[in-house]
């Protein structure tokens, strides 16, 4: 009998297993202006972020990456370049990171000694 390889389960909080997008090049989001969050991704007053703001892009990013819970949604907010680019700086519960540097090597950090 053959024991099963199990893929494990990255949970972005606790009962809620991360989404991850199947490629980075389907993340065709916005990169420019203002994009207002569905209030289900975001539910704070202020829900509109502007994206020539650095710190209101990872902001976003990082909303989107921990509440998503339809591929629709990541396509529709994350832009893949964009995340490649900010990636380090994006502050994310470890299980998404996890999650999305599993399926997408290229967004893992080089090591530096």
């Amino acid at each position: 009998m053959s024991a099963a390889v199990r893929t494990p389960v990255h949970l972005a909080r606790p009962h809620r297993p991360v989404l991850v997008a199947g490629t980075l090049t389907e993340l065709r989001g916005p990169t420019s202006g203002f994009v207002e969050l569905p209030l289900r991704l975001w539910w704070g007053p202020q829900r509109a972020f502007d994206l020539s703001e650095p710190t209101m892009l990872t902001w976003m990013y990082e909303n989107v990456l921990r509440e998503a819970i339809r591929v629709e949604e990541l396509r529709e907010h994350l832009h893949g370049p964009t995340l490649i680019r900010v990636w380090g700086e994006l502050n994310l519960p470890r299980g998404v990171r996890l999650a999305w540097e599993a399926r997408h090597p290229r967004l893992r950090l080089p090591v530096t000694v």
